[in-house]
């Protein structure tokens, strides 16, 4: 006997206010406990993903969607943050006009376009701004570096914190994200 399959919920990608604060860095969390479980010092990822980092998180996001500064973008179903992306001025990438800081989505909202989606969202936004490149760092040893690159990111460079490689993926032209 098959099990039906459960229909995929399409969420609502739209800017984020400050009340998606606490559903934001909930998904900041648990994303961060799904992806790097394993691939980073256990210590460290408990420090990034407790209660404090939780509500330090959700601070930062209220205050920084409140100061307008970056592009923050959330996929919403049923009420709830699925994902979110942030994107804003480029602060360490030479050469390249902006940044994602952040996509970030629960593993059960992986797979059905959701990332993707966000990711034109705010390469949208930022063009709306006149930011015409973007780059971002990803840990050398994050699955999602290969999605990265399926998108049209380019790496081009790599920096170092302690254990911690990341790479740097680029587009020099937002125009040509896939």
């Amino acid at each position: 006997m098959t099990r039906p399959l459960r229909p995929v919920i399409r969420p609502v990608i739209r800017a984020a206010t400050p009340a998606d604060a606490p559903g934001i860095a909930a998904v900041h969390v648990q994303s961060w406990r799904e992806t790097y479980a394993g691939l980073i010092p256990a210590d460290f990822l408990n420090r990034m993903t407790d209660a404090e980092a939780q509500a330090r998180r959700a601070a930062f996001w209220a205050q920084n969607i409140t100061a307008g500064q970056d592009v923050v973008r959330v996929a919403e179903a049923e009420g709830t943050v699925l994902a979110f992306a942030s994107a804003g001025e480029s602060r360490d990438h030479p050469g390249f006009d902006s940044e994602l800081f952040t996509l970030y989505a629960l593993r059960a909202a992986q797979g059905h376009g959701t990332g993707r989606a966000l990711l034109h969202a705010v390469t949208a936004a930022l063009r709306e701004r006149g930011q015409r490149s973007m780059a971002l760092w990803v840990l050398d040893v994050n699955p999602t570096r290969h999605w990265y690159a399926r998108q049209g990111g380019a790496e081009c460079g790599e920096k170092r914190d302690g254990d911690l490689r990341e790479l740097r993926l680029g587009w020099p032209d937002l125009d040509r994200l896939r």
